[in-house]
């Protein structure tokens, strides 16, 4: 199908009955629809202080806006995220855009403590937007591009994550915090007129149920799908490793010495840029029927990535180099997990991805208790240790899984 005749059928009334072959606009509109939905999620990280001296609130205490916003976030993946199978996608992306625009103006313009924390429990909540916007993608694209699509998504939301301190800092530092909030709010409201235009109706398989019975299909997909159980325990060990380093590595850089500055620090996330750009390349060979060999090389090099994250107090550039090697793998691992659970049960895929991300979330938070009580206790080579046996663990994890599928598989 050309691109032409792609764009004259995503503005057009009619329905979709059955998968397209997802033009290259259109991922790129749904990449950057998520990188800037996910980035409103992590935008208050960097603004904290400033927020707290506006407000009057004790430094102490301005850290609840951060959890408010993952409240939200967690609430919305099981309360919202599900609704992709029961109504209209398009129709509940653009709802929540528009509700996320309404949400970001609420923080902007908040003049009381309480306000604040309202709206970013509120910003959280519209945030999984995102996931719903890596199930549309998987519906449009035919079978044999699905890996590459939710791969070219899923790089947005990556590009989203590691850019979006870096942006709020900037645009603090031009017009303040609260500027920050206003322009991602005129953003989202753009992108959700462009998508309007161009994501085509899709007359997909809905669940034919209540609202209440979706939400109970959900559990019940951890017992019926053992692809969801599986990757599920991968994405806990992948984003526990992920978050180990992303928690900590603030403190070794902001101590002699090497006493960098915040901003500076920042800078190393655009390290993470090579995991963005591995993504697509993941998500091709997921559909090329590589994804048990594509995650167990992954893992390793997720385990190796710590070799020279342990030199970071003496050496940048290896701290770069294993930067680089934990996103990738990381990235590669998540995009393989996305790829093969939407393939297992195309009627349930928004589900599916609310339920998977919810192992995301778990995975994401201890590893970022662990992370800094680890380095209370022994220093950066403790949380070396911790990020390489929890990666340790999650290739012994693939190795075992692979053992029982070799064994049981007919031979001859």
């Amino acid at each position: 199908m050309s691109c032409s005749s792609h764009c004259e059928q995503a503005t057009a009334p009619s329905v979709i009955n059955e998968p397209l072959q997802l033009s290259r606009s259109l991922s790129l509109i749904l990449s950057i629809t998520c990188a800037l939905a996910v980035a409103n999620v992590y935008f208050a990280q960097p603004l904290l202080d400033s927020m707290a001296q506006s407000l009057n609130v004790a430094p102490g205490s301005i850290g609840i806006v951060v959890t408010a916003t993952q409240i939200g976030y967690a609430a919305g993946l099981l309360l919202i995220v599900p609704l992709g199978d029961l109504l209209d996608r398009k129709a509940l992306i653009i709802t929540q855009m528009l509700f996320s625009v309404a949400a970001l103006l609420a923080v902007g313009m908040a003049g009381q403590w309480s306000v604040l924390l309202g709206a970013m429990v509120l910003v959280g909540l519209m945030a999984v937007v995102v996931q719903v916007l890596v199930a549309c993608a998987a519906s449009l694209a035919i079978p044999v591009q699905r890996g590459q699509a939710v791969g070219t998504v899923t790089g947005g939301i990556v590009l989203g994550i590691l850019l979006a301190r870096f942006a709020s800092g900037l645009i603090a530092d031009l017009a303040g915090w609260r500027a920050v909030y206003y322009v991602s709010a005129g953003l989202m409201l753009s992108m959700a007129l462009v998508l309007y235009k161009t994501i085509p109706a899709l007359d997909l398989p809905r669940a034919d149920s209540s609202y209440k019975a979706l939400l109970i299909s959900v559990g019940k997909l951890f017992i019926s799908e053992p692809v969801l159980r599986v990757r599920g325990v991968f994405a806990l060990l992948i984003f526990a490793a992920f978050s180990v380093l992303w928690t900590s590595m603030v403190l070794p850089l902001s101590a002699p010495p090497w006493s960098l500055s915040h901003t500076q620090i920042g800078l190393f996330g655009l390290a993470g840029l090579a995991g963005a750009l591995a993504a697509g390349r993941a998500g091709r060979w997921a559909d090329q029927g590589l994804g048990q060999r594509t995650t167990g090389v992954a893992l390793a090099l997720l385990v190796l990535s710590w070799l020279p994250i342990a030199w970071a107090e003496t050496s940048l550039l290896a701290l770069v180099l294993g930067v680089v090697m934990l996103d990738f793998a990381v990235q590669a691992v998540h995009v393989t997990n996305q790829s093969l659970i939407l393939a297992a049960r195309p009627d349930a895929q928004s589900r599916l991805v609310g339920a998977y991300m919810c192992f995301y979330s778990v995975g994401s938070a201890l590893g970022a208790v662990a992370a800094t009580q680890m380095y209370a206790l022994g220093g950066w080579s403790a949380v070396c240790l911790l990020g390489a046996a929890v990666s340790t663990a999650a290739w012994l994890f693939w190795a075992w899984i692979r053992f029982s599928e070799l064994r049981l598989a007919p031979s001859g």
